[in-house]
């Protein structure tokens, strides 16, 4: 079975702008990944193949001067729009989300965690369940809760420094449940970053985003030969990233350890999660956004499948559902 062609294939550019916009507004919270949302989206694997694009050939061919095969070896259909909605994302977003994450994050945590629980659930469905899927979800549950528990280390802002947490950050961008941003957070390098992002400052940028290219370029290649080969357990393994990150984006916390950052503002460097008071109202209403997150997600899945448990149980029946990746997949074989 090949892979999917992404220069051929018939993504809009309107709905690749807008998932990119979601992808790129999920990676600026710590806890969410993007990699999930175009999981969830229908164009996880594309995204894979399309990176795949820039490769040891496309280096030849620029090096020789064959800058019209070079161009049409890219399929820029897809990752334009897709990279122009993550961009503007990250310009339009950086200091909402920044507020949101200072001021409203028990709402915002709440709203990603019904997301998050619609994805597992969503992405569960599309598995062929065996011994071998079921541990590979333990397994990967089980190294994401981990991760997410690590202490925040003190590392400087070196360019070196950041070229290196941007190829592990992009590593674990591109990986459902593990968010590229709160790598980012464990190496110190978070609040730094988004600064700078929202400074439109390319200084700290420029090393990281050259990081993030090294990083992705090799690691997109191992996973697409692991969904290639084997499937299920990959995707079981994925959707255990994003059970274990669960415990990093549960809303209600209590701060057990700070630091003064470089402004001398107090940040959490070390919080642990507690029950919510039922009784309060702020309960209530993150609880309404946390289902709404989780009806929106699964609209979204039963739009692309027609296939999403929770939607056909509440009657939701797609006479035409538009099974985006088994149809491409199937069309490229």
């Amino acid at each position: 079975m090949r892979e999917p062609n992404t220069a051929t294939h018939p993504f809009s550019a309107l709905r690749l702008f807008l998932t990119g916009i979601v992808m790129g507004i999920a990676d600026l919270i710590p806890g969410v990944s993007g990699g999930t949302m175009a999981f969830i989206m229908g164009i996880y694997e594309h995204l894979l193949s399309a990176i795949k694009a820039f490769n040891l050939r496309l280096l030849r061919l620029l090096s020789q001067g064959r800058w019209r095969a070079a161009l049409s070896a890219i399929p820029w259909g897809f990752l334009v729009p897709l990279g122009a909605g993550i961009g503007a994302a990250a310009l339009g977003m950086a200091r909402v989300m920044r507020y949101l994450l200072e001021y409203q994050t028990v709402y915002l945590f709440a709203f990603f965690f019904g997301l998050i629980v619609a994805s597992i659930i969503a992405v569960g469905a599309t598995v062929k369940w065996s011994r071998g899927a079921a541990a590979a979800l333990v397994g990967g549950a089980i190294a994401a809760y981990v991760i997410v528990g690590l202490v925040p280390l003190k590392m400087p802002h070196d360019p070196i420094t950041l070229f290196f947490s941007g190829a592990v950050a992009i590593m674990a961008m591109i990986l459902p449940g593990i968010s590229g941003s709160f790598i980012l957070l464990i190496l110190g390098q978070y609040a730094y970053v988004l600064d700078a992002v929202a400074d439109l400052n390319p200084l700290p940028i420029v090393p990281v985003a050259l990081g993030a290219v090294v990083g992705l370029a090799g690691f997109v290649r191992l996973l697409s030969w692991l969904l290639r080969n084997y499937h299920d357990i990959a995707v079981a393994a994925l959707m255990g990233f994003m059970v274990g990150s669960l415990r990093k984006i549960w809303p209600w916390k209590e701060v057990v350890e700070t630091v003064l950052d470089r402004h001398g503002r107090a940040v959490p460097i070390r919080e642990q999660n507690i029950l919510p008071d039922i009784a309060a109202p702020e309960f209530w209403l993150a609880l309404i956004m946390a289902i709404v997150g989780f009806f929106l997600l699964n609209a979204i899945d039963h739009l692309q499948t027609g296939k999403n448990p929770v939607m056909r149980r509440l009657g939701w029946v797609q006479h035409r559902p538009r099974q985006a990746q088994q149809q491409d997949w199937q069309a490229t074989s």
